[in-house]
């Protein structure tokens, strides 16, 4: 049976469907038919829906396992620190004589090295995270984050501590979770320059926590001392990233506390006397140590400038000199991140140290960074701190149990350094398991960031982060 179909206009908008069974006989069925099924419409593309369902597991897959390497990799820099520190202790044996020679070569050596081969590498690694983590372009980049940095920071911060560079770290712990986290960068969801950051703040985090068991100061540094801008978002997953690769640390190293738990605390007349003595004091001397970092060449004549910047490896073996004198003149407690000094007298009930050594560390402290071999400031500083309060305890006996007079001028030391009051009390806190001192902490760090403000009004981390910055 044959059938026709024809489309007829019935009004003016309305249209009609006419069915004809028979052509010459047509009967009819009138259909309302839209005007636009007459119009030849082109075709739409629709857009991509994402699968939500595959980002989520694509999230969890980079933030647990990126969280489990950083957790074994601090372990393994845990380790291998210790055996630097032993290599040290063999140079200082085998060669005492030489040290004022070999330690100037090797500082030469592995600022060279870290020139050549991994550029970036260079000083604390905290400032190039920085500066990785606030690029606003959507390209990644490897100059300042990747794994060849992260094998350049590992071996030539262990060089520099084999030669008794008095360097931590925690910095370089800094950089290498950000570079573990930041290899993830480009795959899967995480294309965005937010997305960057959030990677970047977690696996930083992540390191320093890890390496030192100190969650809380590691969740604190990346909101105060990494993320510039406060952004909440992008700090979402760094929680997560310290609590997992806290997990591994303690899995294989066992709960413990970096210079063992100290039971010490404080009554109020105490409290008045000691947070303004420690505080003040630290606060000023941390301030000294941040401003010459920052305005070395500044006071120096045009000619010296010239001859550093044109020889930097000449520069460093003075500066290699320099803490190899510090090592001769105190026995070579100077030499490395100085935690047997301060574990010696956090457990002592009196001033234990040379009345000298928080001077000498101070100054190894101070050309070690000025040197440039890959170094963190956080274990060195607290030292120093450990070393200046052992002197004002001598010379103060009456006003605060040894014991707290140490651990509060090392959060103000540190807190006038890095002008990053929460990070030091907490991480001052977590380390000495001195909870009890919490206000006290807490206020003679806040304390002495404003002292230091006064005397370097930029803080540290953020003049040095302009070296690298992208924007």
């Amino acid at each position: 049976m044959l059938c026709a179909v024809f489309l007829v206009k019935s009004g003016k908008n309305a249209w009609c469907i006419r069915i004809a069974h028979n052509p010459t006989t047509p009967k009819d069925y009138l259909l309302p038919v839209s005007p636009r099924m007459s119009e030849k419409t082109p075709q739409k593309t629709l857009p991509d829906v994402p699968d939500r369902g595959r980002n989520l597991r694509q999230h969890l897959f980079a933030w647990i396992f990126a969280s489990l390497l950083i957790g074994l990799g601090s372990v393994g820099v845990i380790i291998a620190t210790a055996y630097a520190h032993t290599g040290n202790l063999w140079l200082q044996e085998q060669f005492h004589g030489w040290v004022l020679l070999l330690v100037p070569a090797l500082f030469a050596l592995v600022v060279w090295l870290t020139h050549y081969f991994f550029p970036g590498a260079q000083g604390s690694g905290v400032p190039q995270t920085m500066a990785a983590a606030e690029d606003s372009d959507d390209t990644k980049k490897s100059n300042l984050l990747s794994l060849r940095i992260l094998a350049g920071k590992t071996g030539m911060m262990l060089g520099g501590l084999f030669a008794g560079g008095s360097i931590g770290t925690e910095g370089p712990a800094v950089q290498i979770g950000a570079s573990v986290s930041h290899a993830f960068y480009g795959y899967g969801p995480f294309k965005t320059a937010a997305h960057r950051k959030m990677l970047i703040l977690a696996g930083g985090a992540a390191g320093i926590a890890a390496t030192f068991n100190t969650p809380l100061a590691g969740i604190v540094f990346a909101m105060e001392g990494l993320n510039r801008n406060r952004s909440l978002r992008a700090f979402f997953p760094t929680p997560f990233a310290v609590a997992l690769s806290c997990m591994v640390s303690l899995a294989l190293l066992g709960n413990y506390t970096y210079y063992d738990a100290i039971n010490v605390s404080l009554d109020l007349p105490e409290y008045i006397r000691v947070i303004p003595v420690c505080g003040v004091i630290g606060g000023v001397l941390g301030g000294l140590f941040s401003l010459t970092i920052q305005k070395f060449t500044y006071f120096l004549p045009v000619r010296t400038k010239m001859f550093i910047h044109q020889h930097p490896y000449v520069f460093a073996a003075f500066c290699g000199l320099v803490v190899a004198a510090m090592g001769l003149i105190t026995g070579g407690m100077t030499f490395g991140t100085g935690f047997q000094p301060t574990k010696m007298t956090l457990d002592a009930d009196s001033s234990l140290l040379l009345w000298y050594y928080g001077i000498c560390k101070f100054l190894a402290t101070l050309f070690s960074v000025l040197s440039g071999i890959p170094g963190g400031l956080f274990a060195p500083n607290l030292s120093v701190g450990a070393g200046l309060g052992d002197t004002i305890s001598a010379f103060f006996p009456s006003i605060a149990p040894h014991s707290a007079i140490i651990i509060l001028f090392m959060a103000a030391y540190l807190s006038g350094v890095t002008r990053s009051p929460l990070t030091s009390f907490i991480i001052t806190m977590e380390t000495t398991g001195s909870y009890h001192l919490l206000l006290a902490l807490l206020a003679v760090s806040m304390l002495a960031s404003g002292v230091s403000r006064l005397i370097a009004p930029s803080p540290l981390y953020h003049t040095l982060e302009k070296r690298y910055a992208y924007n």
